[in-house]
């Protein structure tokens, strides 16, 4: 087939018949690159060039208006994707010598915020009892959920706590000090406080465990007496938020990054954050700032009379 410079019409669909035809995509994916072809069309012809002849400076600033107009980084990078497909054909074809699109660039996707519980939410997880436990299951549950609350603990922290102080020990809680001393990354150790509550849970922990206990000096043991691992407290805790009907399972890290997300929104002392998180540089504490002003969207987007929520439009392949 005879491909003319000119036709920007039989350009598109020569490469599209090529994508369904030679290459196979699926027809999903041909629907989707049709779109974004024919939008690749209309810039062009708004801005009275032909699709041969697009420069660097067309894209950079097509995709600018994109961005203006609220469509997501992704969403950009995904039509990008799509432009960048049909000139490499065409540079293949030899109906051009250049690239436009081979440099350009979307915006930068925004890190994504961690994940928080409302304080409400938080709270019931850390007081609910699962009457069809073992007691003691259910003791030593609480006592994992309210120092990853309580306390801000990194999961590897949590399972290096031994019951008491020694040379060997990693990590300990000194309860009439109310202090949690841990090794945390980088071999660095902290202290950090532990509340009236998260104290009175380990209390009935410790009580229980008496039953438990072997030879290992870990404060979190099971049944055969053996040190906890991560996945089974990541086990524990998703079920213990599913039988305290949270919408969503809670892992680990998720309290930790409550826990932060709210001792900021009630005091605003990053700072004290920080140390309390053991972050060596402020600026990855500085991620629970987004949080806060998250939390206060929200509350702003469900209580002004005037408030409007906007969601920029985006979308996926699939």
């Amino acid at each position: 087939m005879t491909l003319s410079r000119h036709d920007d019409a039989g350009l598109v669909q020569a490469y599209l018949d090529h994508v369904r035809v030679e290459k196979r995509l699926a027809e999903r994916t041909v629907a989707l690159y049709t779109i974004d072809l024919n939008r690749l069309r209309q810039h062009a012809q708004e801005a009275a060039v032909a699709l041969v002849d697009v420069q660097p400076t067309h894209l950079r600033r097509w995709v600018a208006q994109m961005n203006s107009q609220g469509r997501t980084p992704r969403g950009i990078a995904l039509i990008l994707s799509g432009w960048r497909g049909f000139y490499t054909w065409l540079v293949r074809q030899g109906l051009i010598d250049h690239h436009p699109v081979q440099d350009v660039r979307s915006p930068k996707v925004g890190k994504p915020l961690p994940k928080a519980l409302p304080v409400d939410e938080a709270v019931r997880l850390a007081e609910h009892q699962e009457a069809d436990d073992d007691p003691a299951l259910e003791a030593r549950d609480a006592c994992i959920t309210e120092l990853l609350y309580g306390c801000g603990l990194r999961i590897g922290e949590l399972v290096g706590l031994d019951v008491a102080a020694s040379v060997t020990a990693r990590g300990w809680i000194d309860r009439e000090a109310g202090e949690a001393f841990v090794l945390g990354k980088g071999a660095k150790r902290r202290s950090v406080p532990v509340g009236r509550a998260a104290l009175a849970s380990l209390d009935r922990w410790l009580l229980a465990r008496s039953a438990w206990a072997g030879n290992d000096p870990a404060l979190f043991i099971g049944e055969r007496g053996q040190r906890l691992t991560p996945q089974h407290i990541r086990v524990r805790l998703k079920r213990r938020s599913l039988m305290a009907g949270l919408a969503t399972p809670v892992h680990p890290h998720m309290l930790r990054h409550s826990f932060a997300s709210h001792v900021l929104q009630s005091s605003g002392d990053l700072r004290a954050v920080q140390e309390l998180l053991g972050h060596a540089n402020i600026s990855t504490t500085q991620v629970y700032t987004r949080l806060d002003f998250q939390h206060l969207a929200q509350v702003y987007d469900a209580a002004h009379p005037r408030a409007q929520s906007r969601k920029p439009p985006g979308r996926s392949r699939g």
